[in-house]
């Protein structure tokens, strides 16, 4: 009986639990359909059979881990950010990461999550005596967002009794008083950067997908994610600088280029689609400024495969209609940004729909013996130039014409006040030369030299069989999808020759560029004789051997953040002058006036606004060859109680003609030849200044009253 009874207990529950997994299988068989779904529907499917795609997700999940690793180890390396006191984490955010940075702190330690964005929507700190929405002025969305998880997070986990943080002393040695190190998702700081680092591990599995499927194989996505490792270096400085705009910002633009990839290639473009583009588009814009000006270039290069007959007219319009949805909501999201509407990018996307608009009706009656391309795109050209600059003209803007100078001073040697304050930084400098010796290292430019050859092949094959009519449609190479890329390419090459800082665009594309070596539409021919992964590990074998050798040079650097004068300065201020002290200096000096002592300031990092870069020039007159009279007579115009003087700025030159002093002379040519006035201080600042502290490297004036 005992048995019997065992055995049908046995049988009842096996029953049950074979229910059960019935059950889930089937419940697990819809969520494979939906997700199957959804990929095909977004452009991510890339296999027929279920176990491929959960293959490609997989791998694409490991490189996203990896990359956040990566990231993560090399940022603790270099500044032992773990064991950082909370000023010393708040000093290693320089210059604009500092500023950044603080109003996320703002809306962190405010009363309530509102009333600390109010704060920062109605900021009297960052350009006293003025109250600015610095929400609407340095692209704060990610700021905010950060905060609000945070406050929920430490709420929730504070309701539950979980501690989210680990606090000790760390004795820091050499005569230096202790300091109190806190580490854990429950320190702002290091939460801020930990969002960062998982967005951009994210960003890498996209990457992946991204190769995939834009190559057709997954052996494309592991030379996206082998060529992005390799060049590490040369493709992100998120490691080095997380709180940047671009750390922000560039994972969605992989994202929107992918989504763009999958319109371009589909020949049915459903609402869906163009919904995805223009949400990713504002996603993109809303954390940095500087994101309309690549978005030019990607309408400018779709405009570009239209001209040349890759894409109809409709399919354009209706990736037109998404970039100026996405560009209206970012308008109103910000404000009414004076900047986006206009911009360049809004201006080509008025011309280029007005062409496609009145082309069929007027363009092709005026072309002559002009090819209607070139007159297109001519037309394009010139109409966005001339729109662009009757709309600063009507409204009144002024705020971007330093892109236009900073152009002119690359191409025509143009110099000003506010162009050689960027060309004198090496971030805004020339490509160096050794940069493109480095793609040639790592065999990423030979591969993508290769690829780009045979896109130039098969474009201009295309363009002459085009025009025969004898010819068959089905043979024509009419991957409108590969093409922009290409031109893409051609675009972010360009914005990367003049400024350095921008190869962060172009080597990431290239890495994508590599993965066409795989593309059967380009190379099917290559790969009758030799196989796809054969290739691939080839060309990785080549790659390795000093790709491997740039990564064990990013995993040497290691080092400790410490920065004892500035440390010494920013204590002696929060002890000795009154909250209300105004402050001016240097850029980089007064985001961390502001960040860590919280006084209100006159000038910081952000130089992207007309009124800010007047300021920045009566506070750096300081190290001009001016009178102090003079000098002193422009600070309290701005109400300044303290000037910070630091002796760098004064000696500091990156190369010929670029210390202070001589990017003075261009326009104060009346005081050429006299001692720098920042000279004269650094001996005896009086009368009209007072000295109230002085270390190795800063000396605080007091800006004297009579």
């Amino acid at each position: 009986m005992k048995r019997g009874g065992q055995s049908r207990k046995g049988t009842k529950s096996d029953s049950q639990k074979q229910a059960k997994r019935d059950r889930l299988a089937h419940e697990f068989g819809e969520w494979q359909d939906w997700l199957r779904d959804t990929l095909r529907e977004t452009g991510f499917f890339i296999a027929q059979t279920d176990s491929k795609i959960w293959l490609t997700l997989i791998m694409a999940a490991v490189a996203g881990i990896l990359h956040w690793y990566h990231i993560t180890t090399l940022f603790e390396n270099d500044r032992h950010f773990s064991h950082l006191s909370t000023l010393e984490r708040e000093m290693a955010f320089r210059t604009e990461m500092g500023l950044y940075y603080s109003y996320f702190k703002t809306i962190v330690e405010a009363p309530s999550f509102y009333s600390g964005v109010w704060m920062i929507m109605n900021d009297n700190l960052t350009e006293y005596p003025l109250v600015i929405n610095t929400l609407k002025r340095f692209n704060l969305y990610p700021e905010v967002v950060l905060a609000s998880w945070y406050r929920i997070y430490t709420g929730a986990m504070n309701s539950f009794g979980i501690h989210t943080q680990k606090c000790w002393t760390v004795n820091r040695g050499e005569g230096l008083s202790p300091v109190e190190s806190c580490e854990g998702l429950g320190d702002p700081a290091s939460f801020y950067v930990a969002m960062i680092f998982l967005l951009n591990g994210l960003m890498v599995s996209v990457f992946f997908l991204y190769g995939t499927y834009l190559s057709g194989n997954r052996f494309g996505g592991l030379l996206t994610i082998a060529c992005y490792f390799f060049n590490h270096g040369e493709s992100t400085r998120v490691m080095w600088t997380p709180p940047l705009r671009e750390s922000f910002s560039y994972p969605f633009l992989v994202v929107q280029m992918l989504l763009l990839t999958y319109i371009l290639r589909t020949q049915n473009v459903n609402r869906r689609s163009l919904i995805a583009l223009s949400v990713s588009n504002v996603l993109f814009m809303l954390p940095w400024q500087f994101a309309q000006f690549v978005l030019l270039t990607q309408v400018a290069s779709v405009f570009g495969i239209y001209i040349l007959g890759f894409i109809d007219s409709a399919k354009l319009q209706k990736i037109l209609y998404a970039h100026m949805v996405s560009l209206a909501i970012c308008f109103v999201f910000m404000f009414g940004n004076s900047m986006l509407m206009t911009s360049y990018y809004a201006a080509f996307l008025i011309v280029s729909w007005s062409i496609l608009e009145l082309g069929p009706k007027y363009l092709k009656l005026h072309t002559k013996n002009i090819p209607l391309w070139a007159l297109e795109g001519f037309s394009c050209l010139l109409g966005t130039i001339i729109l662009k600059f009757l709309m600063c003209l009507i409204f009144g803007i002024s705020d971007d014409v330093h892109i236009s100078n900073l152009l002119k001073a690359k191409l025509i040697g143009y110099r000003d006040f506010d162009t050689s304050m960027y060309t004198c930084a090496v971030e805004f400098d020339f490509m160096e030369k050794e940069t493109p010796v480095r793609y040639m290292k790592t065999f990423l430019l030979p591969v993508v030299f290769i690829v780009f050859s045979v896109i130039v092949i098969k474009v201009f094959r295309y363009i002459m069989l085009k025009k025969k009519s004898s010819e068959r449609q089905e043979y024509y190479f009419n991957q409108g999808e590969i093409v922009y890329h290409a031109l893409q390419l051609i675009f972010f090459t360009i914005l990367a020759i003049l400024i350095m800082r921008l190869k962060l665009f172009l080597t990431p594309h290239m890495c994508i560029m590599a993965s066409l070596i795989c593309s059967k539409q380009l190379f099917g021919w290559v790969f009758y004789k030799i196989q796809p992964g054969t290739l691939v590990l080839a060309i990785l074998a080549m790659m390795a051997f000093e790709g491997i050798a740039n990564l064990q040079k990013e995993w040497s650097i290691v080092g400790e953040f410490s920065n004892l004068p500035q440390e010494e300065l920013l204590l002696w201020i929060k002890a000795n002058t009154k909250p209300d002290a105004v402050f001016a200096g240097a850029m980089p000096t007064m985001a961390s006036v502001k960040l860590s002592a919280q006084r209100p300031i006159v000038n910081h990092p952000h130089y992207e606004d007309a009124g800010l870069r007047a300021r920045t020039k009566i506070v750096y007159s300081m190290y001009s060859r001016k009178p102090a009279k003079e000098v002193k007579k422009g600070l309290l115009k701005m109400g300044v109680n303290y000037y910070i003087l630091e002796d760098s700025w004064c000696l500091r030159r990156t190369k010929p003609g670029c210390s202070m002093p001589e990017i003075w002379d261009i326009e104060d040519l009346a005081n050429i030849g006299k001692i720098p006035l920042c000279n004269l201080m650094c001996k005896d600042s009086r009368p009209y200044f007072r000295t109230v502290f002085n270390n190795n490297i800063f000396k605080i004036l007091e800006v004297t009253r009579e």
